[in-house]
Parts: structure tokens; sequence; C-alpha cells
């Protein structure tokens, strides 16, 4: 089975509905997953967006996903911690931000970007942002599956 990530609320390639952005209620969208290889200890997700104006940016970095887990529900960085920890995103925050294109930049994508990891536990200092929280993160990489929304402001 192929390692696959989707979006209840938005579908790979579309727009991500207003409430997910920071123009909305900036909720972090619900993700799903199937398919998950075998070995994985733990999950690593980053969200970015390509197209930014500076170069990529960093909306959301989370490590240390458990391992059995098939789902990230909505607005999950703002109910209890459950053992995940969210990284420095590139607003400085360690939560979700969603989308919050400049208008007239046109259509931006948003990378959703799971990672199945061969280690339980990753120990990152929170000082450490998104960008080499991935990189550590993907030292351990056994799959990738990903999702892309659109936004444009």
């Amino acid at each position: 089975m192929t390692f696959s990530l989707i979006s209840p609320v938005f579908a790979d390639g579309q727009p991500i509905p207003q409430k997910y952005t920071r123009f909305g209620e900036n909720l972090f969208p619900p993700l799903k997953w199937t398919g998950t290889p075998e070995a994985t200890q733990s999950f690593a997700l980053i969200v970015e967006d390509p197209d930014a104006v500076s170069g990529l940016f960093r909306h959301c970095s989370i490590i240390n996903i458990p391992g059995s887990w098939t789902e990230l529900p909505q607005a999950v960085d703002t109910g209890p911690e459950r053992g995940i920890k969210f990284i420095r995103n590139d607003f400085g925050n360690a939560r979700y931000d969603g989308p919050q294109p400049p208008s007239g930049t046109g259509v931006h994508r948003y990378r959703f970007r799971l990672a199945a990891l061969d280690a339980a536990n990753l120990s990152i200092p929170d000082d450490v942002g998104a960008a080499e929280a991935w990189e550590r993160a993907c030292k351990h990489l056994i799959g990738e599956a990903e999702i892309v929304g659109t936004y444009e402001g």
C-alpha cells in the first residue's frame, strides 16, 4: 500500500478553506494518512510555502507524532499536547500558522509533508527552527507522503 496523506477539508492541488488561513480562524486543518511504512516509530510534519516572496517559508513543524497514529485532528496545536512537539515556524511561533500570502503575489502552494521515521522520539531543542528540525528528522526518514493545498491572498 502506498503511503498517502489526505485532508478531509481540501483535495490535493485545491484551495485551502479560509478558516485554515491567517485571514480566517487560523485553524490547523485535519490530516489523515494510510499505508504507513513498516518499522515506522514516529512521524514528523512540515508545512511549507515554496512560493513565498522571501523564498521557502515554513508555516508549521511537528515532531514526535506517535507511529501508531493515522491522523492529526483539526486545531491539534490548540488541544492537549499528547506527546507531540511543535517547533518554531518562520513566523516565530511553535504552532500552526496558516497561509497569509501578500495580495498581488498570485496563488501560493502549501506543501504538507509527512515523514515516517525509524526513531520514536527526536530530541530537538526549543531554539531550533522548522527548517533544521525537518533536516534532523529526515536523517531517520523511511517514507514520505504529501498533500498540497493552494491559497491566494
